[in-house]
């Protein structure tokens, strides 16, 4: 283990959300030194995920912290550990995730550590400490998820990173740290998709894509993506779908239970839409499983009809980060990368710079991209 000691105030630039006036302010931003359990990483490259973008626009707004630093989709190298800090050394390469978890509550003693019920603990500092991140006026920035990785460097808990093969690309490997983790881990751990089945995914954004991969890693026989729009549906093809429906050719449900005989045994909604995730809901066949991925509102309720689970014991279940542990499963992933059995390199639309931030978000919720990466040595 190997700690460095960095002056205090280390100044950085980073994307602030300051308001819900729907864009992000560029700024400088301190960062103090690691503490205890802490981790100070450069940024070397940070997606861009829709889960940022419902900050952002405002639809998440009720669980704003203003000022945010927001992302969390993100890849770097270690630059200095503060004490008690094991297994993580300066110089390694890693990627951070937004499941940080204590080790020590019932959440992560069963082995669900994606859903830590004290997360909070290690997510920030106690309150009667200085702030991991402060603006030029000294008051105190809010990491989102315990991360916020716009921003050159970030300060974090040792049980949000994982170190990886410095042979992957870090520009690759952000990826990992949200999207690609959510989608293949829906399928191999929030579903346990089996081979030689039949499955829908709706929305082919960042997660949707990594949903798709992940069937077809799985051995699914029918990957049926679903997306209004054509470019999206194009890449699904490209990375393993092997039907598509659109829409706004009719009712998606009606198609996909035409295409498959009566309906699929997985089906997964990665928008966060009430209505996708009824459709979700209404592709599976007798006995399937809809998984919901999307970020729906707060205060958004389902409709299901409830004959559904007990005539045709049809299930409807969430999954957050693809029920990870991540540990484990980000190092893995980057050997199948590696490997040539999962594709990344396809998922990147675009390459950007941290001034083209709201450029980027502005492509997303065009429907432009797949993944927007943002290139800090740019």
């Amino acid at each position: 283990m190997q700690s460095v000691v960095l002056p205090r105030g280390n100044k950085v630039r980073a994307a602030i959300l300051r308001d819900d006036s729907g864009s992000l302010v560029i700024e400088d931003v301190n960062i103090d030194k690691p503490d205890r359990n802490e981790v100070l990483i450069q940024t070397v490259a940070s997606g861009l995920c829709h889960s940022d973008l419902h900050f952002i626009d405002g639809s998440w707004s009720i669980l704003a912290e203003y000022p945010m630093l927001l992302g969390h989709e993100a890849a770097g190298i270690v630059q200095a550990t503060g004490e008690d800090v094991v297994g993580i050394d300066v110089g390694d390469h890693v990627i951070t995730c937004l499941s940080i978890f204590c080790g020590h509550c019932d959440r992560c003693l069963t082995g669900h550590s994606y859903i830590c019920s004290q997360r909070q603990e290690v997510s920030v500092r106690p309150a009667d400490q200085k702030p991991r991140i402060t603006d030029a006026d000294g008051a105190a920035i809010n990491q989102f998820t315990g991360l916020g990785s716009f921003g050159q460097e970030m300060l974090v808990h040792q049980n949000a990173v994982v170190r990886i093969s410095p042979d992957m690309p870090l520009d690759r490997a952000a990826l990992i740290g949200c999207g690609v983790t959510t989608g293949v881990g829906a399928v191999f751990r929030s579903a346990e998709v089996k081979p030689g089945s039949t499955v829908a995914v709706i929305g082919c954004g960042g997660v949707g894509i990594s949903t798709i991969q992940g069937a077809h890693l799985a051995g699914a026989r029918q990957i049926i993506a679903v997306d209004l729009e054509e470019q999206k549906l194009e890449w699904a093809t490209q990375l393993g779908a092997t039907h598509t429906v659109n829409p706004s050719d009719g009712d998606p449900v009606a198609q996909v239970l035409e295409l498959t005989g009566g309906g699929v045994d997985y089906s997964f909604e990665a928008i966060g839409l009430k209505q996708t995730a009824e459709q979700a809901f209404g592709m599976i066949r007798a006995g399937g499983l809809a998984t919901v991925m999307g970020m729906i509102p707060p205060g958004v309720n389902l409709e299901i009809p409830g004959t559904a689970l007990f005539l045709e014991a049809k299930r409807l279940q969430g999954s957050i980060m693809g029920s990870n542990n991540f540990k484990v499963d980000m190092p893995h992933l980057c050997d199948l990368y590696l490997g040539g059995r999962l594709k990344l390199d396809e998922m990147v639309s675009r390459t950007i710079t941290l001034d083209e931030i709201n450029d980027g978000f502005d492509a997303m919720k065009n429907g432009e991209v797949v993944r927007a990466v943002i290139d800090f040595g740019t």
